[in-house]
C-alpha cells in the first residue's frame, strides 16, 4: 500500500483522479460482486466462485512474493473452501459470500490486535536486545523488584479508586438535576471537561497543583487558596503516598462527565409509575433513590463502572505528563513506556503482557453486561 501511494503521488493528477476512481470503482464492484453474484445458484456462477477462491488466495501470495510452495498451498486452502461453501447446510455461494464481508474485519483484528499480542508475548521472553530467549525471566525482574511491586500496586489503586468516585459523583449529580431548571446547563459544565485531552488536563490541574515556597507568590490556584486560609504550600505532586490520589482527581475530574451522561440517561427511563407508587407508599427521597432508581439502572452502573476501570488501568497520559512516574506515582502503562526508552524491550513488554492479563476479564465482563442490556431492551 505505501508503495502504491508513493507510486501514485508522483504521478500527474490528471492520472491520479481516473486511478483513484477505478480503485474506488473496483471496490464497489467487489461488493456488489458478494452481494448479487455470490449468493446465485448455476453453473456459470459455480465457475465464478471456484475461480475466486482459487485465483484470489494465488494472486495474493504471488503479489507478496512468496514461496512457491506457499503460494501452492495458498490455492489448494481456497480449493478446500470452495468445497465446503459448495457442501454448506445453508446453499452454495452462503460461506463464500459471508467470508468476503468479514474478511476484512478479521484481518484488521488479526493485524492490529492477534498478531501484535502474539508478538507481545514472545518479545517478554527475549532479553533486551531481543536474541536470547530468557523464559519468565522478565517478570521475575518486576515481581520482586520493590519499584515493580509498587507500580502494579499504584495501578490497582487507581482502579479501585477512580471508577467508583467517577461513577458515585456522577450518578448522584445525574439524580438531582434530573428534570431542574437549567439541567442542561449543568450537564454542560460536567461533561466540559470529556473535550479536554488527558495531556491538556494534567498540565492545568499541573499549575493547579504547583507550589512555591512559603512567603512566595503562589502561582498554583489551590496553594493561593491554602496561603488565603492560613496555611502553608503544599506539594501535591511530591507528598507520597497522596500524590497518586491527587492525580486520580484529574482522572475523575475528566471522567465525571462521562458517567452522568450515561447514567442521566438511564435514570430517564426509569418508569415514573414505580417512583409515584414508592412515594405514595411514604418512601423519601433517599428511599426512593436507593429502592427504585439504582435498582432500575444497575445494568448501566455496571457498564460505566467496567468502562472506566478500564480506562484507567490503562493510564498514561496523567502520570507521564504530570509525575512522569516519580515520587513512587509510576503505573504499568508509564513504566511499560519508560523501560521501552531505556531499550529494555523485553521488559517492557513483559508490563504490557501483564497490562493486558489485567485488563482483559474486565473487557469480557464489559462487552457480557452491554450484550445482557441489548438483550432486555
Amino acid at each position: 500500500m505505501a508503495s502504491f501511494l508513493a507510486w501514485l503521488s508522483v504521478l500527474s493528477p490528471w492520472l491520479q483522479i481516473p486511478l483513484i476512481i477505478g480503485v474506488f470503482a473496483a471496490a464497489v464492484g467487489i461488493l456488489l460482486f458478494f452481494i448479487e453474484i455470490a449468493p446465485r445458484a448455476g453453473r456459470v456462477y459455480t465457475i465464478i466462485r471456484l475461480a475466486a477462491c482459487v485465483l484470489f488466495p494465488l494472486g495474493v501470495m504471488w503479489a507478496l512474493q512468496s514461496w512457491w510452495w506457499a503460494i501452492l498451498a495458498a490455492g489448494v486452502l481456497g480449493l478446500l473452501f470452495f468445497w465446503l461453501d459448495y457442501r454448506a447446510k445453508a446453499g452454495a455461494g452462503y460461506l463464500f459470500q459471508l467470508v468476503g464481508f468479514l474478511a476484512p474485519a478479521l484481518i484488521l483484528l488479526l493485524v492490529g490486535l492477534v498478531f501484535p499480542v502474539i508478538q507481545t508475548v514472545g518479545q517478554s521472553m527475549l532479553n533486551s536486545s531481543g536474541t536470547r530467549f530468557v523464559g519468565l525471566d522478565n517478570f521475575l525482574w518486576i515481581f520482586t523488584r520493590p519499584q515493580g511491586i509498587r507500580t502494579i500496586l499504584n495501578t490497582i489503586v487507581w482502579v479501585l479508586i477512580a471508577p467508583v468516585v467517577s461513577t458515585v459523583v456522577g450518578l448522584v449529580y445525574a439524580y438531582f438535576i434530573d428534570k431542574s431548571r437549567g439541567e442542561k446547563v449543568y450537564k454542560i459544565l460536567v461533561f466540559m471537561p470529556m473535550a479536554i485531552s488527558f495531556v491538556g488536563a494534567s498540565i492545568i490541574w499541573r499549575f493547579m497543583y504547583t507550589a512555591r515556597p512559603a512567603g512566595a507568590e503562589q502561582i498554583g490556584f489551590v496553594n493561593q487558596v491554602i496561603v488565603w486560609l492560613g496555611g502553608s504550600p503544599v506539594p501535591f505532586l511530591q507528598v507520597e503516598p497522596w500524590n497518586t490520589l491527587f492525580l486520580i482527581i484529574v482522572f475523575v475530574w475528566i471522567y465525571t462527565g462521562f458517567a452522568m451522561v450515561v447514567l442521566s440517561a438511564a435514570i430517564k427511563g426509569v418508569p415514573t409509575e414505580q417512583l409515584e407508587a414508592a412515594e405514595l407508599d411514604g418512601a423519601n427521597a433517599y428511599e426512593r433513590f436507593m429502592n427504585v432508581v439504582v435498582p432500575g439502572i444497575r445494568p448501566s452502573i455496571v457498564v460505566v463502572l467496567t468502562t472506566i476501570a478500564i480506562a484507567s488501568m490503562k493510564i498514561f497520559d496523567i502520570v507521564r505528563t504530570m509525575t512522569a512516574g516519580a515520587n513512587n506515582t509510576s503505573v504499568i502503562a508509564n513504566e511499560m513506556y519508560q523501560q521501552f526508552r531505556s531499550f529494555e524491550a523485553g521488559r517492557s513488554a513483559a508490563y504490557a503482557v501483564i497490562l493486558f492479563v489485567l485488563v482483559l476479564p474486565l473487557v469480557i465482563y464489559n462487552a457480557r453486561q452491554i450484550k445482557a442490556q441489548r438483550e432486555v431492551r
